[in-house]
């Protein structure tokens, strides 16, 4: 995680200096699309000065609050920080910036602001739903796993189900979401094993369930308990899954 706040916080600070008033027309998002007309109602001899003291202050910022809020409120608080400060720190940067303009029409202001209103929300959304305790049930004939990435599992394709203290060593993540210890989705281990995860929670041991064609679910229960899980499922399935 404190590689993503360094990496992050310095891209800001570059794009804080990457723009000048000499390269507006061609890089900077915006400018470089208006027309002659429209660029002179910008006082660009003002805005790059205030385009750059934002990436300098967003760059050091997020890399000050965002370590912090890692350190004492852990690695889930820290990946919230991640996807939702740069989102609110650009509406703002939008919005103040547009007394920069000289008669020039706000409404496409608006539109960027709407549209980065828009993708707040549907970054809160996933991680609402990321944070959402995925639960596993049973019966008989199948186990269900609860969620985006959940699954029904017929009891005829359970080879083995078993308890192990770790999940493999992940390489990177194929499908899913994480943040700090919750992660749900499809991830790649380094060794070059897909596996899929339903993380709700960092407690230990996980439930390894395997399927008949080797595919691996690690689930991890957040108000479940995994040893009486496993004895629970141990009391309706047959017992040559639990070798």
């Amino acid at each position: 995680m404190i590689y993503a706040f360094i990496g992050m916080s310095l891209l800001f600070v570059a794009i804080g200096f990457i723009v000048t008033e000499n390269n507006a027309k061609y890089i900077l998002a915006g400018y470089n699309t208006m027309s002659e007309e429209e660029r002179k109602k910008i006082d660009l001899a003002l805005y790059i000065p205030y385009f750059r003291k934002f990436h300098l202050f967003l760059g050091i910022s997020f890399f000050a609050i965002g370590v912090t809020v890692n350190y004492f409120m852990g690695k889930t608080a820290g990946g919230v920080f991640l996807g939702v400060y740069p989102i609110l720190g650009y509406i703002y940067f939008i919005w103040n910036g547009t007394k920069y303009s000289k008669g020039l029409s706000p409404k496409t202001s608006k539109m960027a602001i709407f549209g980065l209103a828009i993708t707040l929300i549907f970054v809160l959304t996933i991680i609402g739903l990321g944070f959402k305790n995925d639960r596993l049930s049973y019966t008989t004939q199948q186990i269900e796993i609860e969620g985006s990435y959940g699954e029904i599992i017929a009891a005829s394709d359970l080879k083995a189900i078993s308890l192990v203290d770790n999940i493999p060593e992940i390489a990177y993540k194929a499908n899913g979401f994480a943040i700090g210890a919750i992660r749900k989705g499809y991830f790649n281990t380094k060794e070059g094993e897909r596996v899929k995860l339903i993380i709700n929670a960092d407690n230990k041991p996980y439930l390894l369930i395997i399927k008949n064609d080797g595919s691996k679910i690690y689930f991890s229960p957040k108000e479940q308990n995994s040893e009486l899980l496993l004895d629970e499922l141990q009391q309706i399935y047959a017992a040559d899954l639990f070798k």
